[in-house]
């Protein structure tokens, strides 16, 4: 992948990212008002044509954004205004290749210790959300932007699984991010080895986090973000 690659991120920008900024936009503008319930996912999927696990990555993205409350069993909300506290990064910021070598590097030391934290610290509840993810990212959807979206619930759950919400919530923020970067990806290479050694390096993670050894799972999570790299022509520093 050439430099001039990163140039197609904003265009492969995918669904819950598109959806997002939409939703957000009617934030910000004030046509969702400050502490206004938003539609259910059912309602928002109907609304935009996508499936509700598209709607809950959206939201996700939002909440990471500081855009959105959630309330278990209740629903999202818009954050009142004095409240939110909003980490950005503006998409065009990602189509410059240094800014975007940055973030990955940020990525890299947060994603390998949440790796050996979840190995640590999972809860069976947390395995079931692995193993749907990886499932999804398995299935007949592989190949498709669903396949992104369940990479994306993976990297998720296994931050959840720290049990701590701060690797959640930077993680979720980064790797939806990062999934832009995938999908630019994903349009220049051969799709079929993309997809087929990602999910592997995604099963090694999975087994090891099963395992409940955080050193294998921290190795496995080293291996999967340099090879990634190497798929997106990022040269970073060993450690």
């Amino acid at each position: 992948m050439s430099v001039a690659d990163f140039s197609q991120i904003r265009r492969s920008e995918h669904l819950p990212a598109r959806i997002a900024t939409q939703i957000g936009r009617e934030i910000t503008e004030g046509r969702i008002a400050p502490g206004e319930k938003l539609p259910t996912e059912h309602l928002l999927a109907k609304t935009f044509g996508v499936s509700r696990s598209v709607i809950r990555e959206a939201i996700a993205q939002l909440r990471n954004e500081g855009l959105v409350e959630t309330r278990q069993g209740v629903g999202a909300f818009a954050t009142e205004s004095e409240r939110r506290q909003s980490l950005r990064i503006e998409q065009g910021d990602l189509t410059d290749r240094d800014t975007f070598r940055n973030l990955y590097q940020l990525r890299m030391p947060l994603e390998i210790e949440a790796a050996g934290l979840a190995a640590l610290h999972h809860t069976a509840q947390d395995m079931t959300r692995l193993d749907e993810a990886l499932a999804q990212m398995t299935g007949a959807e592989k190949w498709t932007e669903h396949g992104i979206v369940a990479d994306l619930a993976f990297h998720r759950a296994l931050a959840a699984g720290t049990q701590n919400e701060y690797f959640l919530l930077f993680i979720g923020f980064i790797a939806e991010r990062i999934s832009l970067a995938i999908n630019a990806a994903r349009a220049k290479a051969v799709l079929e080895e993309i997809v087929e050694v990602t999910i592997a390096e995604h099963v090694a993670i999975r087994d090891a986090v099963a395992s409940r050894d955080p050193a294998g799972a921290r190795e496995a999570m080293r291996r999967h973000l340099t090879q990634a790299a190497r798929r997106l022509d990022l040269t970073l520093e060993s450690f």
